[in-house]
């Protein structure tokens, strides 16, 4: 009889940050039952064209959902929850979340369409513990930039796992409770197998930093611009940062007003779960043209720059109620996600040239991170002591990171994989037995596509490159009957480059003239060689590689 064996999988998140996507496996090989912790998702950017979100591929467990047991999720932030809404019909299985994490899931479903099934999302208190199958799972309280943030503590006969989710220990998170770091310690007794931690901040040395330490920093910053509108922005997430900026805002007698949809789903979930009921009033956008300059605090999403977020249409002067200018401030209460650098400097620069000053964490103290930095990481693996160490969410460099402190910490087992590697969790000897395939898909419309496919692939090719048609019509023996149709996107002007358009046609003509007979009554053949010649001319000329479609009529 085959042993019970305890798997690890990471398919999303690991080698990366954001969309994360883990399963834990146990029973006999290829007889395992499993579940999913998290199902998120990461936005496109430049190189992805026309695509706003990408996601896990879940086809490794879709394959087997006869033998999913369920999701749970360790808190609400879209690179953890945000696939529900896109792709939960592929797994279809029980989801299982703390209170503030069940109410936005179930938000997500009911937009989605899956709001009828009303037993879908199964609400677990603060602390709960609950089984799924061979999994005795438990949630502990951690700290995070979101309410509800936990960690599991997944338990079978082969040993327990803490799985982190996103964390850090602060004794004054503002808003919800503090880290249980007696729980943790309770657990670390009985003996943890391995410890699944986010590595986000493995490279900041220290401590991240308490929320409640932000009060007074923001609320003098704010003293110290008492003229002209403030707009302060942050992510809708981190409700614990709009209390403490509401805080501040009050403190020196400026009316709030709050600015970006996002923050109203977060705080309806906030109130329905008995957070925030004693947080100052916020007013609507539509009343912020009738308060004084120097009375008025903006709180606006778009911190990262996105094009559709508050912030960014207020830079671009197109936010129907509010405007910054000449004596404004703009405070960026956020840390700049990589990859975002471009849209953040994009929308800075618009709001400098409209004579606001910008103030980011480069100049005042008005930010904390939601992750762990070396000192916390420090005193987890020394309160769990775990056998195994198996560093994710993070790119690989933070990955080799992690597993050098924790072998620092005395951890003797350490794992530095990526997506796809499946690691067997034994006391004993725990190893990488398998690869399974990985992938990213994006949602294209109404539906999910490979990142790899030829719809994704040909866009980013058009452009960068550009893309030609022409539509030629020609005889029963190739000849041209009539001037080509030809439309460019991203290469010819239509209303000039005359010179460039009479050579392009004389490509076309001249391809035709020197083909032999036989190959112009091939459709194919003159086809393809008219293909190729214009693509080499734009080649030529422009050294683009461009999309070149020929449209072949014979009459």
């Amino acid at each position: 009889m085959s042993k019970q064996e305890f798997l690890f999988l990471p398919l999303g998140g690991t080698g990366e940050i954001g969309m994360n996507l883990n399963l834990y496996g146990y029973g006999k090989p290829e007889e395992e039952e499993w579940i999913i912790v998290d199902y998120g998702i990461t936005f496109g950017d430049d190189t992805t064209p026309g695509i706003d979100v990408i996601l896990p591929d879940p086809t490794f467990i879709e394959q087997r959902r006869d033998k999913l047991l369920g999701m749970v999720l360790t808190h609400a932030h879209e690179d953890h929850i945000g696939a529900l809404a896109y792709m939960w019909d592929r797994v279809q299985c029980p989801i299982y979340a703390t209170p503030f994490t069940a109410t936005l899931a179930r938000g997500k479903l009911k937009e989605a369409g899956f709001g009828h099934l009303t037993d879908i999302v199964r609400e677990i208190p603060i602390g709960g513990r609950f089984n799924l199958g061979p999994f005795d799972i438990e949630f502990v309280t951690f700290t995070h930039s979101i309410l509800e943030p936990n960690a599991l503590a997944i338990r079978t006969d082969q040993g327990t796992v803490i799985h982190t989710g996103d964390w850090k220990l602060d004794d004054g998170p503002v808003i919800g409770r503090t880290t249980d770091v007696d729980r943790l310690t309770a657990i670390g007794k009985e003996g943890v197998l391995a410890l699944v931690c986010d590595s986000t901040n493995v490279f900041t040395t220290g401590k991240t930093g308490s929320e409640e330490d932000l009060e007074s920093s923001l609320s003098d910053l704010i003293a110290q611009h008492p003229t002209g509108k403030i707009c302060v922005t942050c992510f809708a997430s981190n409700l614990a940062r709009l209390h403490t900026i509401a805080v501040a805002a009050k403190e020196n007698g400026r009316q709030i007003v709050v600015a970006g949809r996002s923050f109203a789903k977060m705080m309806d979930a906030a109130h329905a779960n008995g957070y925030m009921l004693d947080t100052p009033d916020f007013l609507e956008e539509s009343q912020a043209p009738q308060i004084p300059d120097d009375e008025l605090l903006i709180i606006c999403t778009g911190s990262q720059g996105e094009p559709r977020a508050a912030l960014a249409r207020i830079a671009s002067g197109n936010h129907k109620n509010i405007s910054l200018g000449d004596g404004d401030t703009v405070i960026f209460s956020s840390r700049t996600i990589p990859g975002n650098e471009r849209s953040i400097f994009r929308v800075q620069n618009e709001l400098a040239r409209k004579g606001c000053k910008i103030i980011t964490s480069h100049d005042h103290f008005v930010h904390v991170s939601g992750h762990p930095a070396q000192d916390e990481l420090r005193e987890l693996f020394r309160r769990v002591h775990p056998d195994i160490a198996i560093p994710v969410h993070g790119e690989f460099r933070h990955l080799q990171a992690h597993a050098a402190l924790a072998e620092e910490c005395g951890v003797e087992k350490t794992f530095v994989i990526e997506n796809g590697n499946v690691i067997k969790l034994d006391k004993d000897s725990p190893c990488i037995i398998d690869e399974v395939p990985t992938g990213r898909l994006a949602w294209e419309g109404k539906r999910a596509v490979p990142l790899t496919s030829e719809v994704v692939q040909t866009r980013k090719r058009a452009l960068f490159n550009g893309s030609c048609v022409a539509s030629v019509v020609v005889d029963k023996d190739g000849m041209i009957l009539s001037d080509p149709i030809v439309t460019t996107e991203g290469l010819l002007d239509p209303e000039a480059d005359d010179d460039l358009w009479d050579q392009l046609f004389e490509i076309i003509y001249d391809t035709v003239e020197k083909l032999p007979k036989r190959d112009r009554k091939d459709d194919d053949v003159l086809e393809e060689s008219l293909r190729l010649n214009v693509r080499r001319w734009f080649r030529t000329n422009f050294g683009k590689r461009a999309i070149t479609h020929i449209h072949l009529i014979r009459i």
